[in-house]
């Protein structure tokens, strides 16, 4: 019944038409097309997104969105489209020679897939009349403007709440609606530093540092993408939408876990930067090798056993001072000395050999290439290559969540600025070809 329910409140719709692109196993990197089959399948079919973000939480929190299957309407700036767009090199060069510009960036193609562009100003009354009727055909709007950034538009939640009570309205913030930061403007690295993840992050000795990947921003956008999945299941029950406040400083300290946790029981400072170690278990950390960095994880007294077996140093078992996880702990520098004397003769990859089918959990330390082109990411469909159409094929990472009864993936790629705003018109609002002529000329649209 829930179900059933659960489809009475989505608005019958077509689906925007695409191609699913797959990569095959033969030929990694490449891929091929066929007609969209079974989209009906994929988890968010049926639901349509009103995407007012840009840079990095809420593209990648819609981005998400749309891998499972939503329609999502990403709204842009209609001459400079989302900020990212022009954060490069590198690019995806342009395939036509006479098309302005260095090309599609990176960047902005990370987070923009299974999307359809709109290039839209709201600075104009005309562009807020067109936001307010794609409100009412939506299922969920997300923004990430200052809190109360757009009340002056009336693209607020209580005045949309007016227009679409079933809305589910996502607003993404740096210190979130209420507190005293909440005005305050927040990119992922401050709210890293403000909020304890730079001062984990980094070697013993050495300095704070942010994170390689701005994982806060991440983390936010999994997180708001996850409450309004949960929102769309209360609405099942109650035929109403409603507002989530998501913010990056709540999410940052969320995801603090197991170390917020020891500090609150504690009460105490915690411990500091262990940069590939642990405070609590040796060995466990990265080891320079002849070409490179092996990371060991002797998680208990059998794991150091395998580890000292497969270095060639039995002995170490019943050696008094590594009997025990308490005992390696307090010799920290000798065993990770010791290890790192054994490991510097070998390279990476003869290390990778011998611990092979060992049960000891070991990893190559690798870089982005070396992660893109690894055998394991290639079998499990991790990078697949679309067809651009502005840039030909072009590599994408692809979404990572595998489902038995449906295939969610790249079924667009990212949009170019403004690609779609007269299929949006005229095929969602119903606005004439006139129309979007004139809206075009008086700058409202593009």
């Amino acid at each position: 019944m829930a179900a059933l329910r659960f489809h009475a409140l989505v608005r019958s719709r077509p689906s925007w038409s695409g191609s699913v692109l797959r990569r095959s196993p033969q030929q990694p990197w490449r891929s091929y097309s066929v007609a969209t089959t079974g989209s009906d399948t994929l988890p968010l079919a049926g639901i349509r997104v009103l995407d007012m973000t840009r840079v990095l939480a809420g593209p990648y929190c819609t981005q998400i969105l749309g891998d499972l299957g939503a329609d999502v309407i990403k709204v842009e700036h209609p001459a400079r489209g989302d900020d990212t767009r022009a954060w490069g090199p590198p690019y995806a060069k342009y395939e036509d020679a006479s098309r302005k510009g260095p090309g599609e960036s990176a960047y902005y193609l990370a987070v923009n897939r299974n999307k359809k562009s709109i290039g839209l100003s709201f600075q104009h009354k005309s562009g807020v009349e067109i936001l307010h009727k794609l409100a009412k055909e939506c299922d969920v709007l997300v923004e990430n403007y200052l809190p109360g950034g757009l009340k002056k538009y009336n693209m607020d939640y209580e005045t949309l709440k007016k227009i679409n009570p079933k809305l589910i309205y996502a607003s993404i913030t740096g210190y979130g609606q209420t507190g005293p930061y909440s005005n305050r403007a927040g990119y992922d690295v401050m709210v890293e530093a403000e909020m304890g993840l730079m001062h984990i992050t980094g070697s013993r000795d050495g300095p704070p540092v942010k994170v390689g990947v701005a994982v806060t921003d991440l983390t936010t956008g999994l997180y708001t993408s996850n409450a309004i999945m949960a929102a769309l299941l209360a609405r099942v029950r109650t035929g109403r939408g409603q507002h989530i406040d998501a913010c990056l400083s709540d999410c940052q300290v969320a995801t603090l876990s197991n170390l917020a946790s020891s500090a609150l029981i504690s009460g105490e400072k915690d411990s500091g930067r262990w940069g590939t170690a642990h405070p609590s278990i040796v060995p466990y950390h990265s080891y320079k090798t002849r070409d490179g960095d092996i990371l060991f994880g002797g998680g208990n007294d059998r794991l150091f056993g395998v580890l000292a077996d497969r270095l060639g140093f039995p002995e170490w078992k019943t050696d008094a001072r590594f009997a025990t996880n308490s005992d390696r702990v307090k010799h920290r520098a000798e065993v990770d000395g010791m290890i790192e004397d054994l490991t510097t003769q070998k390279t990476t990859q003869e290390w990778l050999e011998i611990f092979e089918g060992s049960g000891m959990p070991y990893a190559a330390v690798n870089d982005i290439q070396g992660t893109l082109n690894h055998a394991h990411i290639q079998a499990r469909g991790m990078v697949t290559e679309i067809d651009h159409p502005a840039c030909g094929p072009i590599k994408l990472v692809n979404t990572p969540i595998k489902y038995s009864e449906a295939t969610p993936g790249v079924r667009t790629p990212p949009p170019t600025l403004g690609q779609h705003t007269d299929e949006i018109l005229t095929g969602i609002l119903d606005y004439g070809e006139k129309d979007v002529s004139r809206l075009k000329a008086d700058g409202v649209v593009s």
